[in-house]
């Protein structure tokens, strides 16, 4: 296959709004975001409006988090946030994360999915294994951190 996708989900105890804002303001990664921390001496930087369309944030880091950048590129408050991913190292690839945000009961269904398209060293890695089993814990991680964050 040429294209993959990675998704996760999670339920929040909070409206939609409040969960949104932790999203669509990179500066709030900070508090949840699976790659904080993973890196201490990391370089980011900030660029654009303080949030949403256009708002974007670069890293440069070890091989752990190596460098790229995120922008994003379009929101539906406070349903959705799109971001255009690029890194740069240790290879590079393009990908569109989205994160849709639903009611659900009393609180907010969370789901981050990432699309891109294989690289000839994705396709490589592909063999020993799944950009899903690579990123997908990732995603998960996050996703427990923001549900801690937001409800805390």
């Amino acid at each position: 296959m040429s294209s993959y996708e990675v998704t996760r989900s999670t339920t929040i105890s909070a409206e939609p709004q409040q969960v949104y804002g932790k999203i669509v303001d990179l500066h709030k990664w900070e508090s949840w975001s699976p790659w904080e921390g993973v890196d201490p001496d990391m370089t980011k930087r900030y660029a654009g409006p303080d949030s949403g369309v256009g708002a974007s944030y670069s890293w440069s880091g070890n091989r752990k988090v190596g460098e790229g950048k995120m922008t994003i590129t379009d929101i539906a408050e406070p349903s959705r946030v799109a971001i255009d991913l690029h890194f740069l190292k240790p290879f590079k690839a393009q990908n569109e994360t989205v994160f849709d945000l639903a009611p659900a009961g009393e609180g907010t269904q969370v789901t981050w999915t990432m699309t891109g398209t294989h690289t000839i060293l994705s396709r490589i890695m592909g063999i020993f294994m799944s950009m899903d089993k690579m990123i997908g814990k990732d995603f998960e991680k996050g996703l427990a951190q923001l549900k801690s964050d937001v409800e805390s």
